[in-house]
């Protein structure tokens, strides 16, 4: 399958970055798109909202469905699901992209923080899929891909923020165990993560305002990685931690100057992979 022309398509978080991007990807296709997002109001140092998210899947080609989703409650998640199957008549494609950050050693972790990030990235991800299963294993092709890094046990990536470590290693847990749990069900779970930095208000925020933008990539590199994902063999394609750039040079995709915000910045490996 090369397109994801009349597929559904169920994002969480989707209201911006790397979310939003993916989205457009899929409605370019002629997909159909949920935006499965908190931000319903423009918000003063966050661009993008569910609205304005679905007008732009529109322009693109899709057709869209903005649901106000905060993905810990159980709720608003089962509604968010009941509302696309009832619009589209069913869900092809999960992409678990909504996510917690904080990068706080231990003794600077506040506990409500702590419970943040794992109730979005681990509980989330997995209620999300879980509601969203029953309707995927009806699709010719479903999957689930999760925004989330390979799973790499080196002390390094705990020591700095044990706290975002684990509950972003929750997410691929996730994918870890349900493909393993799915296998002969020809659904797909896989993770994607990015090679460098993605230029994305979380990084501008954390890393270092506009220098840590130009040393990032756009995140369209991780739009088109997924769309590469999406369009396999599901029954052939499960359990993959994918890199952004290795999906892309699979697909003969080498040059990759086009993605670069400042194509004479120096590239920012991204947390949990080694630069290249």
């Amino acid at each position: 399958m090369r397109t994801l022309k009349g597929k559904t398509v169920f994002i969480t978080g989707g209201s911006r970055g790397i979310g939003l991007a993916i989205a457009l990807r899929c409605a370019r296709d002629g997909a159909n798109v949920t935006i499965a997002a908190k931000t319903a109001e423009p918000h003063p140092k966050l661009e993008g909202t569910i609205y304005s998210s679905v007008q732009e899947i529109e322009a693109a080609g899709g057709q869209g469905l903005a649901c106000q989703v905060d993905i810990r409650d159980e709720q608003m998640v089962e509604d968010a699901v009941s509302q696309t199957v009832s619009k589209f008549g069913g869900i092809d494609v999960l992409i678990n992209n909504a996510s917690a950050i904080s990068l706080t050693p231990t003794l600077q972790t506040e506990m409500k923080r702590y419970d943040l990030m794992h109730n979005v990235n681990t509980r989330g991800t997995f209620m999300v899929s879980k509601a969203c299963i029953p309707h995927l294993l009806k699709s010719e092709n479903g999957h689930v891909l999760n925004i989330s890094p390979p799973l790499n046990m080196d002390a390094k990536w705990f020591g700095p923020h044990v706290a975002y470590t684990m509950a972003k290693f929750g997410m691929s847990m996730c994918v870890l165990g349900m493909a393993e749990e799915f296998r002969d069900k020809s659904l797909a779970f896989n993770a994607l993560w990015p090679r460098t930095t993605i230029a994305t208000a979380a990084i501008k925020n954390l890393l270092g305002g506009e220098n840590a933008i130009k040393g990032s990539r756009k995140p369209e590199i991780m739009a088109d990685a997924a769309h590469i994902i999406l369009c396999r063999n599901a029954s052939e394609n499960s359990g993959n931690f994918y890199i952004d750039d290795e999906v892309l040079a699979s697909a003969g995709i080498d040059d990759l100057s086009g993605y670069a915000v400042d194509p004479k910045a120096t590239l920012l490996p991204d947390f949990f992979v080694e630069p290249v």
